[in-house]
């Protein structure tokens, strides 16, 4: 995630494994039913940045089965861009960059990357405050090409409500922690991307009660 905050261990949990490489059981769960959903979106060859791309296990996997993407992954903490690194050198794919560094919830980056055709974000938003979600939603639509796309997958806040009793433990052991986190309701995320300039495509039921919110950059 963009930073490091005091959360509960739910919230972004990584076990340490040979080579500086983590695990996340939550990237192994979701990872197919994720690239599924990206196989739909992106074109057959193209740029694609990940942000806070955590362990790096979304990336080698996306990466192996979106051959034709090039993929760069971005994260803020140093012990997960090696993560990241490790698991690329272990799977040596050609399409996939090593990490840079790059918080995604701070101004400016979004001209430094512009071009990209798919942006691709993951369990970020209910760790950051609306304010700086808001942020990364401008800079992604900065950053995309002419008809890219934005794909955003977490928890989020329906209209009538949580999706389960769970999301309304985690999200209330989330604002315990700290105030200005915490699920962002579904609509607020689309008010962002409309006022950024990109247009609402859909919104996808994944496992675990999650969302993938799409955007596109209009020509």
């Amino acid at each position: 995630m963009p930073r490091r905050l005091d959360l509960p261990d739910s919230a972004s949990v990584a076990t340490s494994g040979m080579g500086g490489r983590l695990s996340a059981p939550s990237a192994l769960r979701n990872a197919d039913a994720i690239c599924a959903v990206l196989e739909t979106l992106a074109p057959p060859r193209g740029r694609v940045l990940e942000l806070a791309s955590g362990t790096g296990e979304h990336a080698v996997r996306f990466a192996a089965r979106l051959p034709g993407l090039i993929w760069q992954p971005t994260e803020i903490d140093p012990a997960r861009r090696a993560s990241i690194d490790a698991w690329a050198a272990e799977a040596a794919l050609p399409n996939l960059r090593p990490a840079i560094a790059l918080d995604a919830c701070q101004p400016g980056w979004g001209a430094t990357h512009a071009g990209q055709d798919l942006i691709f974000v993951s369990n970020i938003l209910h760790l950051v405050s609306a304010a700086e979600a808001e942020t990364l939603i401008a800079e992604a639509a900065r950053a995309l090409a002419p008809k890219g796309v934005l794909a955003i997958y977490g928890p989020f806040l329906r209209e009538t409500g949580f999706a389960s009793p769970g999301d309304a433990a985690f999200h209330a052991s989330l604002t315990a922690q700290d105030a200005r986190i915490g699920y962002k309701p579904v609509a607020t995320v689309t008010g962002w991307g409309v006022a950024a300039g990109l247009l609402p495509e859909a919104q996808i039921s994944m496992p675990a009660n999650n969302l993938t919110i799409i955007f596109r950059l209009p020509l």
